[in-house]
Order: C-alpha cells, then structure tokens, then sequence
C-alpha cells in the first residue's frame, strides 16, 4: 500500500486507533459516500492500518462520476452550437462521452470550452463576451448548488442574459436510500459527507438511521477525522444502536445552513435526474424554476438529452453501487488508467479507480464486494 503520511500527530493517531479497535467488537462494512474522504483515506494509506474487521467501500458521492453518460453527451452537443462558449469544472473536461469523444477532444478540434474554478467565472466569461451565449454544465451536489443559485441570481440582477446554466444537480439522500433499499448491499454503518452536511445538516441523515436501522456519522477529512468517526460508528455498531453522531462540529451543525438551503429552493425545483449506474431516480435532482427559465440552457435552447450507454467494458456503475472494488474492472489498470481513462470513476479526483489505482499499488483483480 502507497500512502503520504498525512498524521500530523502521530501520539494521537495511536491513540485513536487503539480506541477503534477496542470498540470494534464484530466485523462491519462503512460505506463512505464522499469522494474527498475516499480520497484522503487511500492517500493517507488509513485501509492499511484499521482493524482487519473493518471493511470499507466507496459510494456514489463523486459528482464528475455520477453524471449519466446521456449528461456528458448534451455537454458535447452544446460544444458544437455556433457562438457559444463552455465553461466547465476541469474534472469534466476528460471524461469520454459514449463514443469516447471528450470535451477535451471537442475544444482541440474548435469547439470553444473554458475551464473555470466556479460558475462566478462563467458569468464573468458571459459579460465579456456579450455576442456569445455562456453554458455552464452544473454539476455536483449540495455543496455547490447555492453557488450556482447565487450566480443565476447575480445574473438577473445584472442583466446578463447571455448565461446560463444546464443543470445536472444532484441531492445526496434519494441516491442512498435507492441503494440501501437493496439488501445486497449489506453496509453496517454511513460515513456521511462533511461537505455537503455543513448545508443540509446532520439531522437530515435521520430517515436513514431510522428507516435502515444504520449507524450514521458525518465525518470530516483529515484522517483523525476520519478515524474519530469511525469509533462513534463502531461504538453504535457494537451496542446495537442505529443514530446519527456528527463528528465534524466545528463544520457542520445539526440543522445544516438555513440560508443557503433557501437560497437553491429560490432558483431549483426538486426534478427526477439521471445518474449513472442508478438510472433514473425520483426528486433526485434540481431543475431551474420557470421564473428563472431565461437562465436554463436545456430550456431556452430546446436541448435534448440522448439516450447513451456506458463505454464497453466499463464498470463505473457497479463501482458506484460498491458492488465491486476498481480492479475487478477489466479496463482497470490496462485499457484504463488517469492518462487515458475510459470512464469517469478514473478522470476524477474524486474518483474511486483514481484513488486505488494511484494509491492501493494493485492493478488487475477479478474479486468484487459482494456476490
């Protein structure tokens, strides 16, 4: 296992993991949804030193990674409009499309695409470039959401009518419970993502603790962070308890960030979105109010979305769902690697195949999760 230590204490780190394995009574699997913490536990090589009882598995939390391949092919649609720039997050830039045309292709062969650090930058690129229409392809989940909300707002209010949004945003709690409504599944515990937690709060995790009976801990990501959450979670586990324990206060509160909640219900309507490896899934998504539909790409320019399929071969949907770890993918590794990926799981750094096949030191593997 190749790690960076990333222990700025390693007293308490001892400490910590000590206190973990003392808690851990049984064996148990934690599904970590977010992928800066799938990130920070392969880079800091944190699978290697937990208790052998604990098993963890990567979720759906990597926005670059669920957007439907569909998504990715309307991306590529609008590249090619006349007098229309792109401005796209650069984790999008690389991701193939389902004939493996990606953005990236598309800018090389003349199509105009920006990549921007923030939808402020979009709205930036509009006003210089009042004879062009701006798209920015929205992205991600929770976290993002009331900066794109506040950049729609700000467009209004300044009379920027060349920009607009073609939104693909995602909320974190329709996903899982698809997920865990699937026995298979088979996870103990929920390690819940800071970031989109410090906006929607930790007591909105409490459906799940109740309905599934599953141990919920937001958690945040250095990997003392990590490892304080996963004794609450060994804790509950070992006492039979289902709850939800924050261990990220001094970033998230139990009620979540009011005002920026209100301030995406303002611009977003709950809508049925697309994610890949899910499918369609109900009041996953947010959809640009009609009052604000002068700023909605999908809407003003009539786009349609295509039917597209998964490049062959790829498993970014299994991985996704935890059904298989990355090297039992047969394009990990060979075909597919961060220098010419065939799927977005690996383009990302996010992704659940970037981290392992930058930091796990496997390549190939024929094993998955679960049966």
């Amino acid at each position: 296992m190749k790690y960076v230590d990333e222990f700025r204490d390693p007293e308490l780190t001892a400490h910590l993991l000590h206190e973990l394995t003392a808690a851990t009574t049984r064996p148990f699997r934690v599904m970590e949804v977010c992928g800066t913490h799938t990130m920070a536990i392969f880079r800091s090589g944190l699978r290697a030193l937990l208790p052998s009882q604990i098993e963890l598995i990567s979720g759906p939390g990597c926005p670059v990674c669920v957007t439907s391949a569909s998504h990715i092919d309307a991306f590529l649609q609008m590249a090619e409009l006349p007098d229309t720039h792109l401005a796209v997050f650069g984790d999008l830039f690389r991701v193939p499309g389902s004939n493996g045309v990606t953005l990236a292709h598309a800018r090389a062969r003349g199509a105009k695409i920006e990549v921007v650090y923030s939808a402020v930058d979009g709205l930036e690129l509009a006003r210089q470039n009042p004879a062009e229409l701006v798209i920015f392809p929205g992205i991600g989940f929770e976290t993002t959401t009331p900066g794109i909300a506040a950049t729609i707002l700000a467009a209004r209010q300044q009379n920027i009518d060349n920009f607009m949004v073609f939104s693909t945003h995602k909320t974190m709690l329709p996903p899982l419970m698809a997920l865990l409504d699937d026995p298979a599944l088979g996870i103990d515990g929920l390690l819940c993502p800071g970031h989109v937690s410090s906006i929607i709060g930790a007591a909105a995790y409490q459906p799940l603790a109740e309905q599934y009976d599953l141990a919920c801990v937001v958690a945040g990501f250095e990997p003392t962070d990590i490892l304080q959450a996963l004794i609450l979670m060994a804790r509950q586990i070992s006492e039979g308890r289902a709850e939800v324990e924050n261990a990220y206060t001094r970033a998230v509160t139990w009620e979540g960030n009011a005002r920026a909640r209100a301030m995406v219900a303002t611009i977003f309507a709950p809508a049925d979105m697309s994610w890949r490896g899910l499918g369609l899934i109900a009041g996953s998504g947010l959809a640009i109010r009609e009052e604000y539909a002068g700023f909605d790409a999908q809407s003003r320019l009539a786009l349609t979305v295509p039917e597209s399929k998964e490049p062959p071969g790829c498993l970014c949907g299994e991985i996704l769902k935890g059904i298989i770890a990355p090297p039992a993918c047969p394009l990990f590794g060979s075909r597919c690697t961060p220098s010419s990926p065939i799927g977005p799981c690996m383009v990302s750094s996010e992704g659940t195949c970037s981290a392992w096949f930058s930091y796990s030191g496997e390549t190939r593997s024929a094993t998955a999760i679960t049966n």
